[in-house]
């Protein structure tokens, strides 16, 4: 994977060591979580048995091969060298522009679909992985690779929903503020191929390695769950959509199969044990933060993990993390300086009736701009795929002096917050953090150092 990061710093901007440490630590940050290399790590097969993770199973029949995500190019390279020729036939679905990375295996296809909002080949790399998954004999394999973007990326709805119907249901519990395991407790219930249900279709035995992009790893909820059972219920889908506001607004096809879905005229998503599933978690936002920890220590900086499980408003997160970097920099605690701070999670944006562009690591990265202003401190939120929103940022950097000169751009920052417009109000100043597809999706991960 190529980490190299595409990245002006503003005129105004020294070429201090603090601002150079703090993107050395974060591509190793990244690297770390380099899907390959994860999957690498956990496959292997030797004399007709596949180990995982140090699990060894025994090949009778034929392996197939799904995968879908955003890291699902690299996963996918990974099984076809450490397979070699042992794969029959498969499927791979990922987001426009990624799958320039995917290995060209014989018999195996590619689709390229849309992310975050999804799109009618999402539908087709969804309906080509169900016929795949019904090839499947009992002493059959499907290994089933699953990273970050699944959800949108692989998409079947149940029947009666369009796929239209799916998409603006879609589009308005994003837009909602809902936590991402909440938006993944709707798909589950209005799709075919979540919750469990891709699974129940399968006769054989599913392996599936996954790359986690959900805090705190829950299986059930990373890309909704395909290969995983559903302790969610169509009362929890209800509780959502109404809690957030949208259940009035949803297309009538999503109420109606809730409805019928609460009164027990529709299946439930599989709530008992799946035997012939085998689920591992080979990579995840922890190792991401971990990997930025050791860097930092090689560095020379003490260095310290917040959380790994941050979740929240974007811009109210990162008041929070402002407030230990101020503690640090004017009081020398809790870590001693020379400080590094990690904390790995995923904030929202609740977009509203918003008119900006943004996302929310440049929106956390606009926000700790006023509390650290003054400070001798760098900070940098980056989602760790590349992409941050609709946008084509990874996120943004700040440090003490840039308040200041989003001042001198003639930048109001509380309107560009309030527009939710940080794209551009970062741009002015040369803040904004371009890194290109990375190839991984491990959540957003925040570095604060404080020399």
């Amino acid at each position: 994977m190529d980490t190299r990061l595409i990245f002006k710093l503003r005129p105004q901007f020294s070429l201090m060591n603090p601002m150079k440490d703090a993107l050395s630590i974060m591509r190793e940050a990244i690297s770390s979580s380099d899907p390959y290399g994860a999957v690498r790590r956990n496959l292997q097969i030797r004399g007709g048995k596949l180990t995982v993770s140090g699990e060894e199973f025994k090949i009778k029949g034929s392996i197939y091969l799904l995968a879908f995500g955003k890291a699902a190019c690299a996963m996918a390279r990974a099984a076809g060298d450490a397979l070699g020729g042992a794969i029959e036939e498969g499927v791979i679905v990922t987001k426009y522009g990624y799958a320039a990375n995917c290995p060209r295996i014989p018999g195996v296809r590619v689709i390229e679909a849309g992310h975050p909002v999804p799109d009618e080949n999402s539908l087709l790399g969804a309906k080509l992985g169900v016929e795949l998954a019904e090839k499947v004999g009992p002493e059959d394999v499907l290994l089933v690779l699953i990273s970050g973007g699944g959800s949108a990326l692989f998409l079947l709805p149940e029947e009666g929903i369009s796929l239209n119907d799916k998409i603006k249901t879609n589009e308005l519990i994003l837009r909602s503020g809902a936590r991402i395991y909440e938006i993944n407790t709707v798909r589950k219930h209005i799709s075919a191929v979540k919750g469990g249900k891709l699974a129940k279709r399968v006769k054989g035995t599913v392996i599936s390695l996954i790359l986690s992009d959900v805090v705190g790893d829950p299986l059930e909820a990373i890309a909704s769950g395909p290969t995983v059972r559903d302790p969610t219920t169509f009362q929890d889908s209800y509780r959502v959509l109404s809690l957030y506001g949208v259940w009035k607004k949803v297309p009538p096809s999503i109420r109606d199969y809730i409805e019928r879905g609460l009164n027990g005229d529709v299946e439930e998503t599989p709530k008992d044990g799946l035997p012939n599933v085998h689920n591992f978690i080979v990579g995840s936002g922890a190792i991401a933060c971990e990997a930025a920890r050791r860097k930092a220590v090689e560095m020379g900086y003490n260095a310290e993990i917040l959380t790994t499980t941050l979740e929240g408003e974007a811009r109210e997160v990162a008041v929070a993390i402002g407030s230990i970097v101020e503690e640090v920099a004017r009081r020398n605690r809790p870590v001693p300086r020379p400080a590094v701070l990690v904390a790995g999670g995923e904030w929202t944006v609740t977009l509203d009736d918003a008119r900006g562009l943004g996302g929310p690591n440049q929106e956390f990265a606009l926000s700790v701009a006023r509390k650290i202003a003054g400070l001798n401190a760098v900070v940098l939120a980056v989602d760790t795929d590349g992409t941050d929103g609709p946008t084509d940022a990874a996120g943004g950097i700040v440090d003490g002096r840039t308040l200041e000169w989003l001042k001198k751009a003639g930048v109001d920052v509380e309107e560009a917050l309030r527009d939710h417009d940080a794209y551009h109000a970062l741009k002015k100043v040369g803040a904004l953090l371009k890194t290109g597809p990375t190839g991984t999706n491990v959540n957003s991960l925040v570095i604060a150092l404080i020399p």
